[in-house]
């Protein structure tokens, strides 16, 4: 893809037409986060020069060459790729938001390492709602446990959950999964008031997932065109 600013500005344009008319189905705010794994710096820079400020990678070291890179322009990072608990500092001491944790170990050890002159560290609880034994996750029961966790660190800011469900061809089966994360979410929420950030929604399907009350969506191939390989 040309990574000129005009040709991401027009990307990042119709994405944001795509979840304005999906809003029409919920009264829910929606924020896009730039998926930018393996895509150059520059790319982020010219989305950036576009507007977008938040950005997420998979891979921790790639993200801190980018961080280093970018540094100038005051982007905000977050992790989507799972979570290895040797990289507990790094991710603590270098992001604003952790999409993907889902186990208790990690806990401590993000906020541990969390300094003390930073914000406290935004952490979304990962679900893996399809039960995918390929997939990152915590199980839907476990949910409550990791939230009460990750609320009673000052180091640790919870937000809420953030899931990938099982692709599918069935436009049906995909929103269902959705409908089920919301459920979760809701149900949370009762015990978390504070709660904000229902994470789910990529390119093929940010429409299903925000029409289920998605209020962040995880965007790279409409923004930054189809990945080398892919």
């Amino acid at each position: 893809m040309n990574f000129s600013e005009t040709a991401c500005a027009s990307a990042r344009a119709a994405v944001l037409a795509r979840i304005a008319a999906a809003r029409q189905a919920s009264a829910t705010d929606v924020r896009l986060l730039a998926v930018s794994k393996t895509q150059p710096a520059s790319a982020v820079r010219a989305l950036h020069a576009a507007g977008q400020r938040a950005f997420g990678e998979n891979y921790v070291q790639e993200a801190l060459a980018k961080q280093a890179e970018l540094a100038d322009l005051g982007l905000e990072w977050h992790l989507i790729g799972p979570l290895q608990s040797n990289k507990c500092r790094e991710v603590a001491e270098h992001f604003d938001w952790l999409q993907t944790l889902d186990r208790a170990k990690l806990v401590d050890l993000l906020a541990r390492h969390r300094p003390a002159a930073r914000a406290p560290l935004n952490v979304l609880v990962q679900v893996n709602i399809d039960d995918e034994a390929s997939k990152s996750g915590c199980t839907p029961g476990a949910v409550e446990g990791l939230a009460a966790a990750i609320a009673a660190q000052p180091a640790l800011r919870l937000r809420g959950l953030m899931a990938i469900p099982a692709p599918s061809p069935d436009a049906a089966v995909r929103r269902a999964a959705f409908a089920r994360m919301r459920a979760l979410y809701d149900a949370l929420r009762t015990k978390h008031r504070d709660l904000d950030t229902l994470s789910m929604g990529m390119s093929d399907d940010l429409d299903l997932a925000i029409a289920e009350g998605a209020t962040m969506v995880r965007v790279g191939t409409a923004l930054f065109g189809a990945r080398a390989g892919a």
